[in-house]
């Protein structure tokens, strides 16, 4: 039984109500609705559904059981899933006008019926069903969503489309019959088995299929020449099939003509069916005992390198990922694993999704809650693998068969990918992995796969697994394997089958009958009109002249205004009536006043589907009623006040009728224009409450960045001033400064320094060695080096080409954190110093009076030598120094 889920939001009734009104009511299948509902109040719409459709329609209840030919919709202030053929319902997780309730349905029921489930999108505002359908298409589903042309609110259609979700777009009314065209020519996976049981000479070789395949190798480069015939035979069937196209050859020039198709077509024949840590037991094996046991062996300085062919969407690589790094704790918690994992697909979009890592909360249902907190940072509506997992896997766009392999390796994982080869390429492919492994190293296959006859190759270290390790076998590491391999396995010879003549068949005509028939329509068939859907007559066929007169005045064909007294009124009713049924709306015993009197008469409305000239038309036939037969004896004629009075009674019953039944109508579209009016206001809350959220989200976003911005505008208020303090030191110091970064070019200065060097503001940033100086220094920059080199401080006093002195001192240039970054020149005036030593040494040795002994070089003998002035220079001096 397939299942088939239908999302709709703001204007989804009238959609669902096109859907249901051309779906028959045996199609063995099971449809869940879901719309976007008001939570506090009682939904109306299986009520509203039921007139439209003859399958029972139920509200979903937990644990209910899906039944083929119904119709379940979800309950207001709940999310839907499917589980195992039952129906499940949980309270939303996300407040209201953030929830996505379509999404939640889809991505279970692609869980639950993998490439039979069917997903229809109609119209709603919003991206809600997006997703779900991304989940759909990667199963092999097929995914439907009407036109946006004809939705009410077109924004969920679009999104879909836009998303490249949709494998057929259509009006809603349209939608059954290509839904059921697909089922029936693409069958279940069991029907499609019991088919090749049943006739096991069915054509399975691939030589019908050569123009396309080779139209797929010029535009994407790979060779599905050798892929299993039953898997390229259900792929292209599918998409024939979303096209309504029955013939291959058709098929063939379409895609010839239709480049985005043969896009399509690739990812289609790229079954991409993965996810963590499938079987688990395998898993559990390489955890506790075979990866300890490899890891045991293998070098420590050595990397080991593993290979994951077909990766798909990464989950596969990251399981493995994970599965090293517990093996690793087990053994040697310490040790670290220089890991090295190359994970291969040929679909450029699996390996984009594989690369961002992010992957839905259903991997809750596979992955243990200890992992998930281990290895994963969960987000609103995903899982990030984290970036220690992240690291030790390289995605790369590999094709197997084409492309040369990775060697050198020590474990392969290619698993569920050799099912879709065929033996021929099987036996290719097998020997290129015993090529790029290591000797023991070990062959990861999938459940499905087996090394078949290359026993010499692989000996099973695990069969029930699928885990082989590869022997020692040196004849296929000669130089020709490659070659042998590359390029595709399409011009190796092969045997074409012998085609089937058949008789052509005949063309048989009965010109008898068709003459015959004709002449009936023309002389017998009854008097009929076909109205266009403004209700203006476009073919009149036989006399209506009983039952329509032209109008006075103006022109005018329209029914309406043609229609005699008597046929206007119940007319009006049956065409709006014909327009919403299949079946055609009969009027019995209708009274009509023509001009021989009042005539009964019976008319039969019917709103034309097909063919395709008369859609959207309607048919009206009048046939005179058959009066009761008179009594044999004749009574006594009734007066004609009596007569009149009669008739004029009966219309009017009739007519009372007629608006009694045109008043249900009316309130029935007054219900459903109310429920949908209740839909589109829950729509409008739920868009408003979102912008309500995303206007709070981004005026907190503002004010933090406002408090950011004003603590950065303080701490450069704080920078700039203590630059301005550091300034007026350097420069009230009267010391000349230099600083120097690690290439020894000028990174600041003070003032007094450019009196000794030629500095100015434009040679910041050039090298010392470019500056011109007084001083009598040409060690500078030797010295300034050493000190950067040995950290060692230098001292040395040194004459200027005026004759004056400076003490100079290099010493390195130490930062906060304690790194070393250039150097420190300070250049101290001791020129006055220097000329008090000189006249010291000049003059003889003072007297020492009575009572006093002082040394020539004293403080006290020299304040006794020298002026006053000269002794305030010399302790100036000195506490320079």
């Amino acid at each position: 039984m397939r299942i088939v889920g239908i999302g709709a939001s703001a204007g989804g009734l009238a959609s669902l109500e096109d859907f249901f009104r051309n779906t028959p009511a045996d199609t063995d299948m099971a449809f869940l609705v879901v719309q976007h509902l008001d939570p506090t109040q009682k939904a109306l719409l299986p009520e509203l559904l039921q007139r439209y459709t003859d399958m029972p329609v139920h509200e979903a209840e937990q644990n209910m059981p899906i039944q083929a030919n119904s119709i379940y919709v979800i309950p207001p202030n709940r999310e839907l899933r499917v589980l195992n053929d039952t129906l499940k319902l949980d309270e939303p997780a996300q407040p209201r006008g953030l929830r996505l309730p379509i999404n939640v349905l889809f991505s279970s029921l692609a869980s639950a019926q993998n490439e039979r489930a069917i997903a229809v999108v109609l119209s709603g505002m919003g991206a809600d069903g997006t997703l779900g359908l991304q989940a759909i298409k990667a199963t092999g589903g097929l995914s439907l969503v009407q036109s946006p042309g004809t939705a009410q609110f077109d924004a969920m259609p679009k999104s879909a489309i836009a998303a490249g979700c949709a494998d057929i777009v259509a009006p809603a009314n349209e939608l059954p019959e290509r839904m059921l065209a697909y089922v029936r020519r693409v069958p279940e996976p069991e029907e499609e088995s019991e088919h090749a049981k049943q006739d096991p000479y069915a054509d399975t070789s691939l030589t019908r299929l050569d123009p396309l395949l080779h139209l797929l190798k010029q535009h994407t480069r790979h060779d599905f020449s050798l892929y299993k015939p039953t898997t390229l035979n259900r792929r292209i069937e599918r998409r024939m099939a979303i096209h309504g196209m029955a013939s291959l050859a058709d098929y063939t020039r379409y895609l010839a003509d239709n480049s985005q198709e043969v896009q399509l077509l690739f990812r289609e024949l790229l079954i991409g069916v993965t996810q963590f840590f499938r079987d688990t037991e395998i898993w559990d094996y390489l955890i506790n005992t075979g990866l300890p046991e490899l890891l045991a062996k293998h070098p420590a300085d050595h990397p080991f390198r593993t290979w994951v062919v077909g990766c798909s969407t990464g989950e596969e690589a990251y399981s493995l990922a994970m599965a090293f790094t517990e093996a690793m704790d087990q053994i040697k918690p310490a040790r670290e694993l220089n890991l090295q994992i190359f994970a291969s697909d040929i679909s450029p979009d699996a390996i984009t999704k594989a690369r961002r890592g992010q992957y839905p909360l259903s991997i809750e249902d596979a992955v243990s809650k200890h992992r998930l907190a281990r290895f994963f940072t969960r987000h609103d509506n995903h899982y990030q693998i984290n970036a220690s997992i992240r690291d030790k896997v390289l995605f790369a766009r590999h094709d197997v068969i084409l492309d040369p392999p990775f060697t050198k390796l020590d474990l392969i994982a290619c698993r569920n990918l050799l099912i879709y080869f065929d033996l021929t390429l099987q036996r290719r492919i097998l020997p290129l992995f015993h090529y790029s492994l290591h000797q023991d190293g070990l062959l990861l296959l999938g459940s499905s796969e087996t090394i078949g006859r290359l026993n010499h190759l692989f000996e099973p270290l695990k069969p029930k697994m699928r885990l082989y390790r590869s022997k020692h076998y040196q004849s296929v590491r000669h130089s020709d394997l490659l070659l042998k391999s590359f390029p595709p396995m399409s011009t190796l010879p092969k045997e074409h089958s012998v085609p089937t003549n058949k008789a052509p068949q005949p063309d048989i005509t009965n010109s008898l009958q068709s003459a015959a028939d004709n002449v009936l329509l023309q002389v017998y068939s009854p008097a009929a009109v076909v109205l266009n859907a403004e209700a203006d007559i476009v073919y009149i066929s036989g006399r209506t002249g009983k039952y329509l007169e032209p109008a006075a005045g103006k022109a005018n064909w329209n029914i309406h205004a043609m229609a005699r007294e008597g046929l206007r009124e119940p007319l009006y009713s049956a065409l709006k009536q014909a327009s919403d049924q299949m079946e055609p709306v009969e009027l019995a015993g209708l009274l009509v006043q023509t001009g021989a009197g009042i005539q009964p008469v019976d008319v039969t409305v019917q709103a034309l589907r097909d063919p395709e000239s008369l859609k959207g038309m309607t048919m009206v036939v009048f046939r005179d009623a058959v009066q009761a037969a008179a009594p044999a004896r004749r009574r006594k004629p009734a007066s004609a006040a009596d007569s009149d009075h009669a008739t004029q009674t009966q219309q009017y019953l009739q007519e009372i009728e007629n608006l009694r039944h045109q008043a249900k109508l009316t309130r029935e579209e007054l219900q459903a224009s109310n429920e949908e009016l209740q839909s589109t206001n829950e729509e409008l809350q739920s868009a408003n409450e979102e912008l309500t959220t995303s206007k709070e989200e981004m005026q907190s976003m503002n004010e933090e960045l406002q408090t950011i911005n004003t603590e950065l505008q303080t701490k450069l208020d704080d920078l700039a001033l203590a630059q301005s303090d550091m300034q007026n030191v350097l420069n009230s110091i009267e010391i000349a400064v230099l600083f120097l970064d690690q290439e020894l070019n000028v990174r600041r200065y003070t003032e007094r320094a450019s009196t000794i060097i030629s500095l100015r503001e434009t040679d910041i940033g050039r090298p010392l060695s470019d500056l011109t100086s007084s001083l009598r220094y040409p060690e500078l920059q030797g010295d300034a080096r050493k000190t950067l080199d040995t950290l060692a401080v230098s001292e040395k006093q040194i004459t200027t080409n005026d004759d004056r002195w400076f003490s100079i001192r290099i010493m390195p240039y130490r930062r906060l954190d304690n790194v070393i970054d250039g150097v420190v020149i300070t250049l101290v005036d001791i020129t006055e110093t220097k000329n008090l030593e000189s006249a010291l040494r000049e003059r003889p040795r003072v007297r020492p009076q009575r009572g006093l002994t002082l040394n020539l070089y004293s403080e006290e003998a020299i304040r006794l030598a020298l002026p006053p002035a000269a002794v305030v220079s010399m302790h100036r001096c000195r506490s320079i120094t």
